[in-house]
């Protein structure tokens, strides 16, 4: 999970005579980040799909207890993961878009470029988190709140949407321009969460991006 905030540096064992070294206190928000590391860690090891907080705080040497005074349950760890999944991908679309809502007069080819990079993004942010693929894929979100999904099913509705108003040019001299943008959008949709879903139960063996440039040519 390298794009989070980087671990605090430990606290200095420089021998200081009998006097052992105070142990450094991590600076606000900054234990919210370990525990979300950490997490994310875990969730790449094998047969990770159920992390309980008694494992999440073994990991962190610290108590149960400790884990709670910066989240409320293990859903809102969850969330804190989603967050950050939304928060930098969608980050990353608008760049590539230009705006939130790509402009559906722009060029066919400017369109299609576009959703290919948005899948590119896409992949290539899963392979680099592998934890964060768990997430995305719902497996690790298999015996946690339902809403959890659901806000999953909401990021993949909105990659498709984006995507759908990127290729709405490429579609423009069609007798249905709407529905094959859908439909070309939902391809690309389904194309990606595929590749994440063969990373994740592979072990992380299969790359997402594999062959992507010819399987992007394939449906663009």
């Amino acid at each position: 999970m390298s794009e989070l905030s980087p671990l605090p540096e430990p606290a200095s064992t420089a021998d200081n005579g009998d006097t052992p070294a105070a142990r450094k206190r991590p600076k606000p928000g900054e234990r919210r980040v370990q525990i979300l590391q950490a997490l994310a860690s875990m969730l790449e090891q094998p047969g990770a799909e159920r992390i309980t907080t008694a494992a999440l705080a073994a990991r962190l040497a610290v108590s149960e207890a400790a884990l709670y005074r910066h989240f409320a349950s293990k859903a809102q760890m969850f969330e804190g993961l989603i967050d950050f999944i939304e928060q930098t991908v969608f980050t990353l679309v608008q760049q590539i878009t230009g705006r939130e809502v790509p402009d559906p007069a722009q060029a066919a080819d400017v369109g299609a470029r576009q959703a290919a990079r948005i899948v590119a993004l896409l992949l290539q942010f899963g392979e680099r988190n592998p934890g964060m693929v768990r997430v995305m894929v719902g497996d690790a979100l298999v015996f946690e709140h339902d809403r959890l999904q659901q806000r999953m099913n909401q990021f993949f509705d909105r990659i498709e949407s984006t995507l759908r108003q990127c290729l709405r040019a490429t579609t423009a001299g069609s007798d249905t321009p709407t529905v094959d943008a859908q439909v070309a959008a939902s391809v690309l949709t389904a194309f990606a969460v595929g590749r994440l879903q063969r990373y994740a139960r592979s072990g992380f063996k299969r790359m997402p991006t594999e062959h992507l440039d010819a399987s992007l040519a394939l449906m663009l």
